[in-house]
């Protein structure tokens, strides 16, 4: 029941910030927009009062206006799906970290795919093959937290397998 809980609450974080993504990069592109007709409209002026510089004025208008597209396209990066970090993702089942538990050999799983894997398969650590019982794995809590800020920043994370 767990896992069709986080399921239909990724589903929900997702749809919430695809809204606010699309309310966000409308916002941007009409504001982009009205900063590079003020950028035009200065360079008018410029042009006017600056007779005899009027390619010094031209380039510096150019090198203003890649300027505003590059502070736009670096506001925009944060609603660019990208891949999730490795460390933020399970070993076993390759999907982001929801019940993060470390082993007593500092690899963090998600507790449902390590229980399952030690019921299913054995006793043992999948990645480094020493022993392993249940009792030996403990929250880890920093991830956890990690996570939460990784999606709370990249909500596009909450459909995305790593």
């Amino acid at each position: 029941m767990v896992e069709e809980i986080w399921q239909e609450l990724a589903k929900a974080k997702y749809l919430e910030w695809e809204c606010e993504s699309s309310t966000r990069s409308w916002e941007l592109q009409k504001l982009k927009e009205i900063c590079e007709i003020a950028l035009k409209e200065k360079h008018v002026l410029d042009i006017s009062h600056m007779e005899g510089f009027l390619e010094e004025a031209t380039k510096s208008n150019s090198e203003q206006l890649e300027a505003l597209g590059r502070v736009f396209n670096k506001a925009a990066d944060a609603d660019i799906p990208a891949g999730v970090p490795d460390y933020l993702c399970c070993k076993i089942s390759l999907d982001i970290l929801r019940d993060p538990v470390i082993t007593p050999s500092g690899i963090t799983y998600e507790r449902a795919a390590i229980v399952h894997h030690l019921k299913k398969v054995g006793k043992f650590d999948p990645v480094t093959r020493e022993p392993l019982d249940l009792s030996q794995l403990i929250p880890n809590l920093a991830v956890k937290e990690a996570v939460q800020a990784f999606l709370e920043k990249h909500g596009w994370a909450y459909k995305m397998d790593c």
